[in-house]
């Protein structure tokens, strides 16, 4: 299963600075983000993990690509990187994972507890997104039917989505609501969610990412 990474915004209130290359605990969001879903991307062996922003150094090989023109929000970054990716062409691929690069602890649990929760159904959803502690739906943190996806990036077309607000995207999809406890959406907006990340990065005790069923 393809996961596409969502790492190109601004971070205008972070005043400029590069957002997944903020360091959480010793590692940098966008790196914590890749981990969590590395596991999800072996599921069927072909999976790929596919980074929509400007190219940066990570500590696993991914694949990079850009919206363009840059800057056209989450809608036109998922455009790209679908359209940097082939079709469905197997049960696995069915699905693609859509990620922000700003969860600092997304597991890899949460990533496949949204890809087991779709493949349990499968015709009856078009994807499972993740709901916050506060009941909001993080369209960011979800796994959705890539033909579904497609499809509503045709409707708007190449042009449409730049700029397009996420909600008129995905907000209208039949989505299984799949709860999250803690921290695990938890994302970073502000420097003040970053020193909020970085105190429960450090009161933590280490732990490795991995994936289900490991050991």
């Amino acid at each position: 299963m393809d996961v596409l990474i969502l790492a190109g915004g601004e971070a205008r209130r972070l005043r400029g600075v590069d957002k997944p290359m903020v360091e959480i605990g010793g590692k940098t969001l966008l790196d914590r983000v890749i981990e969590a879903c590395a596991a999800l991307t072996g599921v069927g062996s072909s999976g790929e993990i596919v980074v929509v922003g400007p190219p940066r150094t990570t500590e696993r090989d991914v694949r990079w690509v850009r919206e363009e023109p840059p800057g056209g929000g989450p809608a036109a970054a998922i455009a790209a990187g679908l359209s940097a990716l082939p079709g469905s062409t197997g049960r696995w691929s069915r699905w693609i994972g859509v990620f922000a690069a700003d969860l600092p602890f997304l597991t890899a649990e949460t990533v496949h507890s949204l890809w087991t929760a779709a493949a349990k159904v499968e015709t009856s959803c078009d994807g499972a997104v993740a709901v916050d502690a506060e009941g909001r739906e993080q369209w960011l943190a979800a796994v959705y039917r890539r033909d579904t996806l497609r499809s509503k990036v045709a409707e708007y077309g190449q042009d449409g989505v730049h700029g397009l607000p996420l909600r008129r995207l995905v907000g209208d999809l039949r989505l299984l609501r799949i709860a999250q406890t803690g921290n695990a959406v938890l994302d970073c907006d502000t420097w003040e969610d970053v020193d909020a990340a970085r105190r429960i990065a450090a009161s933590a005790p280490r732990t490795v990412i991995d994936g289900p069923g490991a050991g």
